[in-house]
């Protein structure tokens, strides 16, 4: 991501599909101030455009567990966090991009790129709210396995905080056969 990708992340979280899920404020300086601190390396995350055939059709971010110690703490009597465990965050902004197994596609090719471009990841964590069944299955369609359920505060205030948790182990000699990419910041 660039911050040329700024006012496409803001029409992307304003959309409803997207608003249910990703709680931002879609405006130019908010999109700054959620966006630009990972941008200018002030964050220890990643935020990445997927593409299809060189269009932007999603958002991803993934950090190591451990970068943030809250998070963990919220999340470690509850499952195993290995230090060598990164998470991952996806939408597909497009509403006409949405129902044709794109997110699917789009978490393979991010889990692919993560431990391509990570190898010191072992394994990837996916917390998901349990009220968002397109999210977790398509976690599942990608192959990551459910491990357990964890109580953490939701993204959206209007969420229980019932999570479903995710998690995809590194395969040794594992390569990507999705059609999509990521383009890592720049």
């Amino acid at each position: 991501m660039t911050a040329d990708d700024f006012p496409l992340i803001g029409r992307w979280l304003a959309e409803p599909h997207v608003a249910r899920w990703w709680v931002h404020d879609p405006s130019p300086a908010a999109v700054d101030r959620d966006f630009g601190p990972t941008l200018r390396g002030e964050e220890p995350a990643e935020d990445l455009i997927a593409e299809l055939d060189g269009r932007p059709v999603g958002l991803c971010q993934r950090s190591f567990w451990h970068a943030y110690p809250d998070e963990v703490e919220e999340f470690a009597d509850q499952i195993d966090v290995p230090t060598d465990a990164m998470t991952i965050d996806y939408l597909v902004g497009d509403p006409v991009d949405v129902g044709h197994g794109l997110g699917t596609e789009l978490i393979r090719a991010l889990a692919a790129d993560t431990f391509a471009a990570h190898p010191d990841c072992g394994l990837l964590l996916v917390p998901v709210v349990a009220g968002n069944p397109a999210s977790w299955r398509a976690l599942e369609k990608a192959g990551f396995r459910f491990v357990g359920e964890a109580l953490a505060a939701p993204d959206n205030p209007v969420d229980p905080p019932e999570h479903r948790v995710y998690r995809l182990d590194r395969v040794t000699g594992q390569r990507s056969t999705s059609p999509g990419s990521t383009r890592p910041d720049s």
